[in-house]
């Protein structure tokens, strides 16, 4: 549970009545985000208020009334999704933050130059969303907010959301370590068996992760796989 102090207040105003919670900032993130999250031990207090500030309570049965439901759980998630989320600034500031590495790594992740077909480094990301003067909002989903990020950073950095294929040749000792996780990094598309013994297959993965897939590739085979980007 989380402490009274760390929580945020979560307030929702409906036909002249207000509810308001005090949750888990991180749960009211991932809400927002979409996720599903269970808020029973994400509360500071068991309780619905009024006014969180002033202590004042609402009953069980006016809740059963308006949410036709008693489960504090179900009751706080409504008011969550539906409402709005009161923090102090340096509660933002830290939810900003937590945001902001999560729409870096997206865009690192996903994004490539289409000049070079070669991915951005995260600080080249940052440093452009610095000049750029990008606003993050603490509890907008981050694929809500990517795309008008990338509308900023076009002016300043060549970028687009994309994927690669890339063709990967493997000594067959090889294949038993690596599979795993070429199929944990991207979708394989195809696959065969050579003559010679070895494998061959083509993986479509996000434009940002080539480098990580030939870190592994390298450090899993010894420099042995070969590989290509298939056009």
């Amino acid at each position: 549970m989380v402490k009274v102090e760390d929580a945020v207040i979560a307030r929702w105003e409906t036909g002249g009545n207000r509810f308001e919670v005090l949750v888990d900032p991180q749960a009211v993130q991932d809400l927002k985000d979409g996720k599903d999250v269970d808020l029973h031990d994400k509360l500071a207090l068991d309780q619905v208020f009024k006014d969180a500030k002033k202590g004042d309570k609402i009953s069980e049965e006016f809740l059963e009334k308006t949410f036709h439901t008693r489960d504090l759980a179900a009751i706080a998630k409504q008011i969550v999704q539906k409402g709005e989320v009161q923090v102090t600034t340096e509660q933002r500031h830290q939810l900003q933050a937590a945001k902001h590495k999560q729409i870096v790594q997206t865009i690192a992740r996903n994004a490539m130059n289409p000049q070079t077909g070669a991915p951005h480094p995260p600080a080249r990301i940052e440093a452009a969303m610095v000049e750029a003067k990008v606003h993050i909002d603490p509890f907008r989903p981050v694929d809500a907010q990517v795309q008008e990020v990338l509308a900023k950073l076009r002016p300043l950095l060549p970028i687009r959301l994309d994927v690669v294929k890339v063709r990967i040749r493997l000594p067959a000792q090889h294949y038993p370590r690596v599979i795993g996780e070429l199929k944990g990094i991207g979708r394989l598309l195809e696959e065969q068996w050579m003559g010679d013994g070895s494998w061959t297959g083509v993986i479509e993965i996000p434009a940002g992760v080539q480098t990580e897939l030939y870190e592994k590739l390298n450090a899993r085979t010894r420099g042995a796989a070969e590989t290509a980007l298939v056009k």
